[in-house]
C-alpha cells in the first residue's frame, strides 16, 4: 500500500489507516483480532482511536499489544468518558491520557489528538498544556488537534500541534479551502476522517438522528453523477480516491467492522488519485451546489 510522510514527523502513513469508532460496542475480541491484523497485514499502518470509543482502545490493546512495531497508534483526549469530572477537565485529560496507555497495553502513543475541542476552549491553554506535558513525558510522540471548521482553524494557526484530523469527502469540503492548505504550511501531518461521507449515498432513508443524515440530505442535493453506478463499489472508489486526492491529505482512516474490507479498500485505491479533471470536476459540482451552512461535520 502507498505511504506518504506524515508532515514533519519522522512516520511514513499508509494512505488506508483504520478508525476505531465501529469496533466499540458489540464487537467481540476475537472479531477485532480478525479484523486488525488482517488490515496490517494488508498493509495498513495506522490504528486511530479515542477514550470515548466504547471498548475500541481495550479491544485493540489486546489484539495488538505484540506487533507494536508494526503500526502507528493515535487516539484521543477531552471527552469525559468513564471519569467524574467535566470534559476537558485538565486532571481529567491526564487521567484519560494514562488510561488510554493502560488500555492499549502501550508505554506510547504516536499521536495524541484534543477531541474535538472548541476554540473557547483551546483559548484557554490548559488543554494544551496538558498534552505538551504528556509529549515532554514521553507518553505521545506528538500532539493534535481533531475537529473541523474554525475551531480547526484555531487550533492550526497556534502553532502549537503537529497533527490535524479533520472530516473531508465528497459532502464535506470546506477543509480543502479553510484549513488544510494551512495545516500543510505548518508542516503539520493531516488526517482525513470520514473519507467516505459514511456511504451515506449507498441507503434508501437515513433518519435525522442518524450519524450520516447531514451527509445523507447533502448528497441528495448534490446528485453527483458517479453515485448512480449500479455497483456501489465503482462509487465508493470514486468517492475514496476524491479525498486521497485532495492536496495535503497524508492518510485517510476507514471504520469497518468486516476484516475483508481491507484488501477491498486496497485494491480501490490501486489506481492512485484521481486525473486533474475529474478531481476538479467534482470541486466545481460542489462550488455551484454547496450551501453557505455546508461546514465541516465533528
Amino acid at each position: 500500500m502507498e505511504q506518504r510522510k506524515y508532515g514533519n514527523t519522522d512516520m511514513k502513513v499508509s494512505i488506508l489507516g483504520f478508525g476505531g469508532s465501529e469496533i466499540g460496542r458489540g464487537v467481540s475480541q476475537e472479531e477485532v483480532n480478525q479484523l486488525l491484523h488482517s488490515a496490517l497485514d494488508a498493509g495498513l499502518n495506522v490504528i486511530d482511536t479515542a477514550e470515548c470509543y466504547g471498548d475500541s482502545e481495550e479491544l485493540i490493546g489486546n489484539a495488538l499489544a505484540d506487533r507494536r512495531d508494526d503500526y502507528y497508534l493515535f487516539t484521543k483526549c477531552g471527552h469525559a468518558a468513564g471519569f467524574e469530572a467535566p470534559d476537558w477537565d485538565k486532571t481529567m485529560l491526564e487521567q484519560s491520557i494514562d488510561r488510554s496507555l493502560r488500555r492499549l497495553q502501550t508505554d506510547h502513543v504516536d499521536v495524541i489528538h484534543l477531541h474535538s475541542c472548541s476554540e473557547e476552549v483551546l483559548r484557554r491553554g490548559d488543554v494544551i498544556e496538558v498534552l505538551q506535558r504528556a509529549k515532554q513525558q514521553g507518553k505521545t510522540r506528538y500532539i493534535g488537534y481533531s475537529g473541523d471548521s474554525t475551531d480547526a482553524l484555531y487550533a492550526i494557526e497556534t502553532g502549537v500541534f503537529d497533527s490535524l484530523e479533520t472530516s473531508v469527502n465528497i459532502a464535506d469540503q470546506e477543509a480543502i479551502s479553510l484549513t488544510i492548505p494551512k495545516a500543510r504550511e505548518r508542516g503539520m501531518g493531516i488526517v482525513a476522517k470520514r473519507p467516505l461521507a459514511n456511504a451515506a449515498w449507498t441507503k434508501e432513508e437515513v433518519k435525522p438522528e442518524d450519524y450520516e443524515f447531514v451527509y445523507w440530505n447533502r448528497l441528495r442535493d448534490l446528485n453527483y453523477p458517479f453515485l448512480e453506478e449500479q455497483d456501489v463499489q465503482t462509487s465508493i472508489k470514486q468517492a475514496l480516491r476524491f479525498t486521497l486526492s485532495i492536496p495535503g491529505i497524508d492518510t485517510m482512516i476507514v471504520g469497518t467492522t468486516r476484516p475483508t474490507r481491507w484488501a477491498e479498500n486496497a485494491a480501490l485505491l490501486e489506481d492512485g488519485v484521481l486525473s486533474k479533471e475529474e478531481f476538479d470536476r467534482i470541486r466545481q459540482h460542489w462550488f455551484q451546489i454547496a450551501e453557505a451552512g455546508w461546514v465541516g461535520q465533528v
